[in-house]
């Protein structure tokens, strides 16, 4: 491959990931080697696979996915929509694990 190329998919492959999505219950998940992530639409858990990988350096052991459908929002006599989003679910191996806090060791 050229290396514009290679610049361009690893672009693509860092537009993948959106956030980390930090809660109480994805914090404690962080202990198991679990980490949640919200992903565009569009990727699927082959493109979420290699994007982990390559951006934080790390083996992926599993990943899980789940499309979260629009929430209706009112606001005074205002109805809308939330958007929805895809989150992903990755399970590093053992011997991996993400820095996401900057005095976690």
């Amino acid at each position: 491959m050229r290396t514009k190329e290679k610049q361009k998919k690893k672009r693509n492959l860092i537009d993948i990931i959106r956030y980390p999505i930090i809660t109480d219950k994805t914090t404690k998940k962080i202990e198991n080697n679990v980490y949640c992530f919200k992903v565009t639409k569009s990727s699927n858990k082959n493109e979420i696979k290699l994007a982990i990988e390559s951006i934080f350096n790390v083996k992926v052991q599993k990943v899980n996915t789940i499309n979260n459908p629009p929430k209706k929002k009112t606001v005074g006599k205002f109805r809308g929509k939330v958007a929805g989003y895809k989150k992903a679910i990755v399970k590093l191996q053992t011997e991996y694990s993400i820095q996401l806090f900057e005095d976690q060791e």
